[in-house]
């Protein structure tokens, strides 16, 4: 597979979805990505769902999710031999991801010391959830635990009283994210030093990373944030608001945007509690109500044309089939088909980065349990020569 990384070789020993993710990010540029896993059931996340699908009901759309572009090879970690073909794999790799709790690597033998004794190349990507060292280093960690932690759900949800987490595993998500982002760094840096080094992250500096405003409305001006519900925390008017027949999205970042959704609504801009952004902000509950008894005369359809054709942000809230069938989704490569083994051609979420002057390009699909072994060996056998 071409791409900006067609020549480097990614030993992924992790699974769920935090490493798989990074990995597969990894693959998306072209990597040879040679997944690692146990020959007992492999990545949990086979076992994963509703929903399965394929002829045995037994496939589940969750492992799909985060292994495309993968080779999958299946090995027992805690075997001589399956040590000795790590080993042989990690000599001939430049990116090792795991994702074990602090200390399971080491008492498989593979030390990051003995790592780079093996491959003074190596790059190692290492993703825990509260991190490897600290007072807290050796938690276990899934997402939606990490999202709690590192004060997402504090943040999420109708009001502080009821936080939710976010639909989407995204503690997990943005530490996969982070993870290759630290990589291609690494790989970078390897041209110059000719040595790779240790990456690290986790589901808590993922999360705690993008805090963003509502860190520094803290450590800055000492406001502990909460829950707004679909409302933006510092800019108003900007969220979910009611019309005739359900909701639409309308975002207003400027005076501008102000005036113009203003007008067309029929709410005077210069009224003192809407005058700037402070001032709706600090009135938020009433513009919301001025909002929405003009929006109930129409329905989305014609707000969102006529904000539209003004210019303002506006949009509306899709489910999960409507954004896979919307033809922009499609016009952007977001969806990939690829041919499966036993489900034949299926189509997938596709990569989210697109490069000018590349043509489209093929993806593989996630791999049956151990389906790559003897590619993979033969690989292996063919570097070692």
């Amino acid at each position: 597979m071409q791409g900006a990384f067609g020549d480097i070789v990614v030993l992924d020993l992790s699974r769920a979805l935090a490493g798989p993710h990074a990995a597969q990010m990894l693959g998306d540029l072209g990597a040879r990505v040679i997944k690692v896993e146990h020959p007992d059931g492999g990545d949990e996340s086979r076992g994963w769902g509703p929903p399965f699908v394929g002829p045995e009901g037994d496939i589940s759309t969750y492992f799909l999710a985060a292994n495309r572009n993968k080779l999958s090879i299946a090995l027992d970690l805690k075997s001589a031999e399956g040590r000795d073909l790590v080993e042989r794999l990690v000599r001939q790799s430049d990116v090792l991801v795991e994702n074990f709790r602090t200390g399971v690597l080491d008492r498989l033998g593979f030390s990051v010391e003995r790592l780079h004794e093996l491959n003074p190349r190596l790059v190692v990507l290492s993703i825990t959830g509260f991190g490897h060292d600290g007072p807290e280093g050796g938690r276990p960690g899934y997402d939606q635990i990490a999202q709690g932690e590192a004060g997402l759900m504090s943040l999420t949800g109708p009001s502080s009283a009821e936080p939710y987490r976010v639909g989407a595993s995204i503690a997990d998500l943005l530490a996969g994210i982070h993870g290759a982002y630290g990589v291609a760094a690494a790989l970078y840096e390897r041209t110059r030093t000719g040595r790779g080094k240790v990456v690290r992250t986790s589901l808590l500096a993922a999360v705690t990373g993008v805090h963003s405003y509502h860190g520094t409305a803290w450590t800055v001006g000492g406001r502990v944030p909460g829950a707004g519900g679909n409302h933006h925390a510092s800019i108003a008017p900007y969220g979910a608001f009611r019309c005739a027949d359900g909701m639409i999205q309308i975002a207003v970042a400027n005076e501008g945007q102000w005036r113009k959704v203003a007008a067309l609504l029929g709410i005077d801009p210069e009224d003192p509690r809407y005058a700037a952004n402070r001032e709706r902000f600090t009135h938020r509950d009433e513009l919301i109500a001025d909002m929405e008894k003009a929006l109930a005369a129409r329905d989305r359809g014609h707000w969102l044309a006529a904000l539209g054709g003004l210019g303002v942000p506006a949009g509306a809230i899709r489910s999960i089939d409507e954004v896979y069938a919307w033809e922009q989704t499609r016009s952007q490569g977001l969806v990939v088909t690829v041919d499966h083994p036993v489900l034949g051609p299926v189509e997938l979420p596709g990569p989210p980065l697109r490069f000018d002057g590349e043509p489209p390009r093929e993806h593989t699909a996630p791999p049956a349990l151990g389906q790559h072994g003897d590619e993979v060996l033969a690989w292996l056998e063919e570097r070692e020569r």
